[in-house]
Parts: structure tokens; C-alpha cells; sequence
């Protein structure tokens, strides 16, 4: 997917909603140390950025460069571009060594990966026992009822068949996705639990994010045009019924965290 999201890397950075602090107070509250965390899939960094704010060094990855390009450039935080496998040695000489980080998170990229490959790549970073892995991702937005009336049907009619099937874990808030990890000290099991995370937005910019989906882009190189002038006109006419030019889009946000555990040191 990774191409994807390439050709489409500046819609993303600016119409994909930033996540609530909220949830990363959270995430921290659960990780013994405050020192290292290895942020898969950063994207445009909009996680890292929060993270480095709460950890004194985060390394984000990447198979995009043209993404990681985009990222806002902090001095704890440094961004590598990776390839899709990554070995135990491309771990311990790019990532980290064994056993020496405190966080692993991935926002809204976890239903890409092969799991099983990447769940052994976090065991082998993560510090034993308390090593945390936080991985969440948001479902589709909430504007208002007559707004949310014409996305319905678009979402699971118009769209709904230019979606890569891993979609579907997204739809699911990640309940259904495999996680091998223990439920963190406090908690009884590893989620999802729930956030939420708010953006003001234009008409034009919550058309921008419905072009920043994958699946937009799928079907445009099929030659289909998913906003095409009917659909256009009953978001616009949907939208201007309240009289507000900008509206707040509310992004429900999922969370699965658990901990590397005693089995796995």
C-alpha cells in the first residue's frame, strides 16, 4: 500500500487528524520508563511529534520516504526509511538493540503489517517485562446528522469496494485483529478502548480527506471518479444546512495495548 499513500502524501499530512493528548497521557501512564519508543509506520509523523514530547527519544520508521520527508523535524525525534521485512541485524544496527525500548506504537498502520513478522520484531526490541506496544486506529468521521446521512451510504456503497480487505480490522476498531501481549499493570484485558480525537474542518478540507483515503486512490487509477458531481452536490448541499462554513469532525479512535510479559523475556 505503501505506493498509496506515497502519491498521495501532502493530502494526508494535511486533512489526517492529529491524535488526543489524552491518549498518549494514557499510553505513558502504562510504561515504567519515559526513555525510547519505536514509532512504526510514522507516516508524516503525527504521533512521533506527541511522543517526543513524553519520551526523551523517538525513532520513527517508514517505508515511505516521500512521507517521512514531510514530517516536522524535532531534535529527539529521527526518522529512517525501512524496508517492509526488517531482520534481527537491521534491527539491532538501525532500530534498537535488544531488549532497550520502553514503547512500541503504531497509529492507523497496523492492519497493513504482516503481524506475525512484526510482533516477533517487537518482543525482540522491548524491554522485559513492562515493554509496552500501543496500537489504535480511527474510524470513520462524525460530523452531523445530515452531513453523516450522505457519508453513509457512500462509505459502505461507493467506496466500499475499492477497499484493501485489511480495511475491514479498521471497521472492526481492531477487535478482531490478532495481538499476543498481556493486558499492562491496571488493566484487565488489551482493549480496544476508546478516544476521540476532534478537527475543524472545511467543506474543501473534508473533501481533501476523503481524497487522502487509499481507497480513493485505487479507484481513480481504475479510472472512477468516487466524488464525481452528484456525490459532490449532496455533501455541499448537506453541509450548508446549518448555515457554518466550518464544522468540528469528530474521529472515534480505538486503542489496543498489552505488554511483552515474563513469557517472552
Amino acid at each position: 500500500m505503501a505506493e498509496l499513500f506515497i502519491k498521495q502524501a501532502k493530502q494526508y499530512l494535511a486533512t489526517r487528524p492529529n491524535y488526543p493528548q489524552q491518549l498518549f497521557q494514557f499510553i505513558a501512564s502504562k510504561t515504567p520508563s519515559h526513555d525510547l519508543v519505536w514509532d512504526v509506520g510514522t507516516g508524516s509523523g503525527q504521533a512521533a511529534t506527541s511522543l517526543a514530547e513524553i519520551y526523551k527519544k523517538v525513532i520513527g520508521t517508514d517505508t515511505s520516504p516521500k512521507q517521512i520527508e514531510l514530517a516536522p523535524k524535532l531534535p529527539n525525534v529521527e526518522y529512517k526509511c525501512t524496508p517492509a521485512d526488517l531482520s534481527v541485524a537491521y534491527l539491532d544496527s538501525h532500530i534498537a538493540a535488544k531488549s532497550t525500548v520502553d514503547l512500541v506504537t503504531v497509529a492507523q498502520a497496523l492492519h497493513w503489517f504482516d503481524n506475525l513478522g512484526f510482533y516477533q520484531q517487537v518482543k525482540y526490541v522491548l524491554k522485559k517485562p513492562h515493554g509496552v506496544i500501543a496500537a489504535w486506529c480511527y474510524t470513520v468521521p462524525q460530523v452531523n446528522e445530515a452531513v453523516d446521512a450522505v457519508f453513509k451510504p457512500y462509505y459502505a456503497v461507493d467506496v466500499e469496494p475499492y477497499w484493501d480487505p485489511a480495511r475491514k480490522k479498521v471497521d472492526n476498531e481492531y477487535r478482531s485483529i490478532e495481538f499476543p501481549f498481556e493486558p499492562v499493570d491496571g488493566l484487565d484485558d488489551t482493549g480496544p478502548f476508546q478516544f476521540k480525537t476532534e478537527s475543524l474542518m472545511s467543506l474543501d478540507e473534508y473533501f481533501m480527506y476523503l481524497r487522502s483515503w487509499s481507497s480513493y486512490q485505487t479507484a481513480k487509477d481504475k479510472g472512477v471518479e468516487l466524488l464525481n458531481d452528484r456525490v459532490l452536490e449532496e455533501f455541499t448541499r448537506a453541509w450548508n444546512q446549518d448555515g457554518t462554513e466550518s464544522k468540528i469532525v469528530v474521529f472515534p479512535v480505538h486503542l489496543r495495548i498489552g505488554k511483552v510479559g515474563s513469557l517472552d523475556s
